[in-house]
């Protein structure tokens, strides 16, 4: 047989075994996180898997995804919501800041389609030993329920690593945990009756998950949810 002809059945020959490769296969994005086995049993979902923002609402195009991460853009407000709502819960994800990056998790939160504006609770999200936060009020640090309920300065990795948190919200009580280390513990119930009176919505019953930009850059990632109401 002619080197030519040996060539031709070559080449065609690589395609039909190129085709039978690629049946059953779709252009559909790869889920890139996947819930543990510990995890899957006690009933957490996934609500950012590295391929779409399906699970969110994103009134004022202010986040959007790069490397397998939701990321907010470095200038402009605007809060990305969960599409459902929640009332007790635990929530896990991986966040990374940037040099003085300030944004927040918004909990029991109610939808707001201005690019500025807060209705629910805010869990704060910052680069603590930011030069320009140094006067900041001790509620207004990393983790706190913001200006009720301070936590701990502790359990943060340097700039540009990432950080795991879980926050646990169950009925007033609220707890979060830091890259392993307990930085909040605290019930909206031991609040001073009349700074409950000023703020409703620290008493708000049932609402969307939310991050809260702040003009400046912050990702997060591996993003999970268990409902406790539906254990």
């Amino acid at each position: 047989m002619r080197s030519s002809t040996k060539t031709f059945i070559c080449f065609f020959l690589s395609i039909y075994i190129g085709s039978i490769g690629m049946e059953g296969q779709t252009n559909a994005p790869q889920k890139i996180y996947q819930l543990t086995s510990e995890e899957k049993k006690s009933g957490f979902k996934i609500l950012f898997d590295g391929s779409s923002l399906d699970q969110w609402i994103d009134y004022n195009d202010q986040y959007y995804i790069r490397e397998k991460s939701i990321v907010k853009k470095p200038g402009g407000n605007g809060n990305l919501y969960s599409k459902e709502e929640y009332k007790d819960f635990i929530l896990r994800f991986e966040f990374q800041l940037t040099p003085g990056a300030n944004n927040g998790i918004g909990i029991r939160h109610k939808l707001m389609n201005t690019n500025r504006g807060y209705d629910g609770m805010e869990l704060q999200i910052i680069d603590n030993d930011a030069p320009i936060y140094t006067h900041l009020k001790p509620a207004q640090y990393h983790g706190s329920l913001y200006m009720d309920i301070p936590a701990k300065r502790e359990g943060m990795k340097p700039i540009g690593e990432w950080n795991e948190q879980e926050v646990r919200v169950e009925g007033l009580k609220i707890k979060i945990i830091l890259n392993g280390v307990l930085i909040l513990d605290g019930n909206i119930g031991d609040l001073p009756s009349q700074r409950l009176k000023r703020n409703p919505r620290l008493l708000y019953e049932k609402g969307h998950i939310a991050f809260l930009g702040h003009d400046s850059e912050v990702m997060f990632r591996n993003i999970r949810v268990k409902d406790l109401e539906k254990q």
